[in-house]
């Protein structure tokens, strides 16, 4: 019998000067798996928490819960760039606001937003990236998107810089927060730096640093862990037979979806309801 794939949730703590994707190639290298996805970039000069999805385990990217990201952000006042963060170059410059002001400027971008993403992004208009058109000279005109706010934590002040943790829902821009608070409190304003500390269940303190995946310590997480508020049901023999071949089994557990399990509390299967039963819709064992 052969080895079981390599699999699971890996948590890595992203160091500066390194692209997400450079990370998932590493972890390629060193896990020998092709099949390596992640739940959700960050900038090269950004550090922290990236969840890398490693084999089948790819297939629950839709169902992994990864809301609320939380950041440590360090947001510089004084100058506004084009990029909206420390790696490009000034476009408009303003005295440093009041303390008083910034703190007035950060209660109207709280709650839900509508935000513009920065010109240097990936989002795409006409069939183009931002980026592209960006590095061309040109203004791409991206459509703005609803974003929320949970909440920002005055962590200290260094002069002109603020240091703040951000909680905020999946495709916020924290680069485009920092450009619009300073904006709104009649400065200029970037981001400087950027440590994501949390996506939804998992944190950046259990995180294994690049370092310890070259030496090839960075341990795999159960896949189960990534979905934690799913009802779980746990299958029979019978049942097990059925849900690795994608039929249905009777549902004994409430909710529209559920985690199936084999006996020794392994993810089986997601699946959603259908009448009495659970229908597989993400099979992670083979017949």
């Amino acid at each position: 019998m052969g080895s079981r794939p390599t699999e699971g949730l890996l948590l890595v703590d992203k160091p500066a000067g390194m692209t997400s994707h450079d990370v998932v190639g590493v972890a390629r290298r060193m896990l020998g798996e092709r099949r390596i996805g992640h739940a959700g970039t960050l900038d090269p000069f950004a550090t922290g928490l990236l969840v890398l999805l490693v084999g089948r385990v790819t297939r629950l990217l839709p169902y992994l819960e990864g809301e609320p990201k939380v950041y440590d952000a360090t947001i510089r006042f004084g100058t506004e760039t084009d990029t909206d963060d420390r790696t490009g170059a000034p476009v408009r410059a303003a005295e440093v606001p009041a303390e008083v002001d910034v703190r007035a400027a950060i209660d109207g971008l709280t709650g839900e937003l509508t935000q513009v993403p920065p010109r240097f992004s990936a989002k795409q208009s006409g069939g183009q990236r931002a980026y592209h058109a960006a590095r061309r000279g040109e203004t791409l005109e991206v459509s703005p998107v609803s974003v929320i706010v949970h909440g920002w934590a005055i962590l200290g002040w260094r002069g002109s810089e603020l240091d703040a943790s951000i909680t905020c829902s999946g495709g916020t821009y924290i680069r485009a927060l920092a450009r619009d608070l300073g904006r709104a409190c009649g400065s200029a304003a970037h981001l400087a730096e950027l440590r994501r500390t949390r996506s939804g269940p998992f944190h950046v303190g259990d995180a294994a640093s690049i370092d310890a995946l070259l030496a090839g310590a960075a341990a795999l997480r159960p896949p189960l862990v990534g979905a934690p508020s799913l009802p779980v049901q746990q299958l029979g023999p019978a049942e097990l037979a059925a849900v690795t071949r994608g039929n249905t089994v009777p549902a004994t557990v409430g909710g529209s979806r559920a985690a199936l399990t084999d006996a020794e509390g392994s993810l089986v299967a997601i699946a959603e309801r259908h009448g009495d039963e659970w229908r597989p819709k993400v099979v992670l064992r083979d017949p």
